[in-house]
């Protein structure tokens, strides 16, 4: 037990700090290799702080522990809507400006609702994982299209920015790219380890495990990233960051783990409560930040709103597992 914990704890360091690691070396690599600012805001930012919810739900497919891999996405973003969000408005309320974010919203909502159609009849295929990963390459195809055609958005003159600040040689961002890919693989490996050694000592179910403490451990790299970009001024980049992960954990981290290994008899509250909740703070979000009428923008009433709403999962969790 004791090594299982300090497992979940250090493997839970070793990750933020890898996909840190992995994310400034994979933009830099980028901008040296001439992409634009844009194009690395949305696809390589996007994707990275999402590497450690793909690796480690990967890990845990591969493994034999499909239930901890979906929990694990859509605690994920249920996470990064109420929590991260949250605690981001309340600290300075976030301006959405980015004609492209404000686009990227409503996507959320429509992929959400593709992810709970597969889910109706209690499992997830290897065709419908297939699906998931074909809707996540033409995700990229679009932002590669946006970000190609959206000249002067906010969100890359933000992007512009954060390159400059983290301007390193071209062979350090490389050492770093492939260190933090490396030790990523590693910590969520140990991570996995520790969590369903945990999840059976208590009798909870991998289910439960992967909504909760691996969802929180492999969204910590997004609540950095968003904490830091809002207090620096970079509100498209904190919200972006955000939006950007729950689109790429719907299709891709549901996508690989569901090739890996096809997910049966999920438990019917995979539906009725996760996903629901999940889809709710979407909804709330579309309506708090897309800007019907007004400027896009989470103020700090908002912000403790889906703290409360993220809160209120947790408790109604808790409930679960004591009954």
């Amino acid at each position: 037990m004791t090594l299982a914990i300090l497992a979940i704890l250090g493997g839970f360091i070793l990750l933020v700090w890898s996909a840190d690691r992995f994310v400034e070396g994979a933009a830099v690599t980028a901008k040296h290799a001439g992409m634009p600012s844009l194009l690395i805001g949305m696809v390589i930012v996007g994707f990275g702080t999402s590497a450690p919810e793909m690796v480690v739900s990967a890990m845990a497919a591969i493994d034999g522990n499909p239930d901890l891999a979906l929990g694990n996405a859509l605690g994920s973003n249920i996470v990064n809507t109420g929590l991260i969000l949250g605690v981001t408005a309340v600290i300075t309320p976030i301006m959405v400006q980015s004609k492209i974010v404000r686009k990227e919203i409503p996507l959320l909502l429509l992929i959400g609702l593709l992810l709970g159609y597969f889910l109706l009849d209690g499992a997830l295929t290897r065709v419908e994982a297939v699906l998931l990963l074909v809707g996540f390459f033409t995700l990229i195809g679009w932002s590669i299209f946006s970000a190609i055609k959206s000249k002067g958005d906010k969100l890359e003159t933000e992007m512009d920015q954060e390159l400059v600040d983290h301007a390193m040689p071209l062979k350090k961002a490389i050492f770093w790219l492939v260190l933090g890919l490396v030790l990523l693989i590693v910590s969520s490996r140990v991570l996995v380890w520790g969590a369903v050694n945990i999840a059976h000592a208590f009798g909870v179910s991998d289910l439960i495990i992967g909504l909760t403490i691996v969802a929180l451990g492999t969204s910590l790299p997004e609540l950095a990233a968003s904490v830091i970009a809002v207090r620096k001024g970079e509100h498209d980049i904190a919200i972006g960051n955000v939006v950007g992960s729950n689109m790429f954990n719907l299709l891709a981290v549901v996508g690989i783990a569901g090739v890996i290994s096809p997910m049966s008899s999920l438990p019917e509250q995979v539906l009725s409560r996760d996903w629901l909740v999940m889809m709710s703070m979407t909804v709330a979000l579309l309506i708090i930040a897309y800007g019907f009428r007004r400027a896009g923008r989470i103020n700090r009433y908002e912000g403790v709103g889906l703290l409360i709403a993220f809160c209120a999962y947790n408790v109604w969790l808790v409930s679960s597992v004591i009954a």
